[in-house]
């Protein structure tokens, strides 16, 4: 029997100047797809994608529409080439959003204002300049999270990425974020750096815009996904529309549990990961959590030639 494939897409991060332009040139879905998006919110996505500045593709009211659009346009591509049916979706954070448009779930318009309006909320939830997020590389997840408890002093700093073994995210309070880098480097950590955010994603300091989101989310049509979607809150195949409604509410202020993600998609008999979007980040991931799946990013014309031919 052949091993199952899952595809997943990127979240914030991967988005660059210039993204899928090889590919856009290739195929048209590419465009077609970011000016459907365009439409949908009043602003040129593809002039922004291409032109920059990076400043503002970098904002996160407009980096998330930008990014479920490249997703969006690499499966729809993927489709149309006639490239294997995957046996799961899956995102990291914004890319669950992505995730669950091309699994049907989710109308396409409908997603790309539901995620500008999630940006703007996270945006609004912490005033410019007092979050922070930093990635601590060399650590165990328990020792992450006890660095976070000594040095939080009443404030808000949490681990809120687990992206691979030793490579784990905090979040919070810019104070606080700064002190738990300190003390990982003290506590052993290769690296504790700082990460160009402007926003504190995934920690109790989203709550006001989660519960913003929740209001939102209670207008916007949900269906069963056609391809199930794995979540990153709980590592759930919710399926049910007020559930995963539950779940996206609650992954705004919740830990990414990227590595148990993939360690249940291989659980499950998924032998290839394909990264629909911009970037390799999450291929990268893959090959750090489970060196038995083989993983492939999707981005321009000859990473898809050779994740088609491949998966034949």
């Amino acid at each position: 029997m052949a091993e199952k494939t899952a595809f997943v897409f990127p979240g914030q991060g991967s988005q660059a100047v210039g993204m899928l332009a090889e590919l856009a040139g290739a195929y048209p879905q590419v465009r077609e797809t970011f000016q459907q998006a365009s439409d949908a919110l009043g602003d040129d996505l593809w002039q922004l994608s291409q032109k920059g500045p990076a400043e503002t593709l970098n904002r996160t009211d407009r980096t998330q529409p930008a990014m479920l659009a490249a997703g969006v346009a690499v499966w729809r591509v993927w489709k149309a080439r006639g490239g294997a049916e995957p046996a799961f979706m899956a995102g990291h954070s914004l890319g669950e959003y992505t995730a669950l448009v091309c699994a049907e779930a989710l109308d396409f318009n409908e997603a790309v204002r539901l995620v500008a309006e999630r940006g703007r909320f996270m945006q609004e939830a912490v005033p410019e300049g007092k979050g922070a997020m930093a990635a601590v590389l060399g650590l165990e997840d328990d020792a992450v999270r006890q660095v976070c408890a000594d040095v939080a002093q009443g404030a808000v700093v949490e681990a809120v990425n687990f992206n691979a073994p030793g490579q784990v995210v905090v979040a919070g309070d810019r104070e606080a974020v700064e002190r738990a880098c300190e003390a990982a480097k003290a506590a052993g950590a290769k690296r504790a750096m700082p990460l160009p955010v402007s926003v504190p994603s995934h920690c109790a300091l989203m709550r006001p815009a989660s519960e913003r989101l929740a209001q939102a989310l209670a207008d916007v049509a949900l269906r069963t996904p056609r391809i199930p979607v794995v979540h990153n809150a709980d590592v759930s195949l919710a399926g049910e529309p007020d559930a995963m409604r539950a779940r996206l509410v609650q992954q705004l202020h919740s830990p990414v549990r990227w590595v148990e993600t993939v360690q249940w998609l291989a659980s499950q008999g998924v032998g290839r990961l394909v990264e629909a979007g911009p970037g390799k980040v999450l291929a990268g991931l893959t090959k750090r959590i489970e060196r038995g799946l083989v993983a492939q990013a999707v981005f321009d014309p000859d990473t898809l030639d050779k994740a088609i031919n491949e998966g034949s």
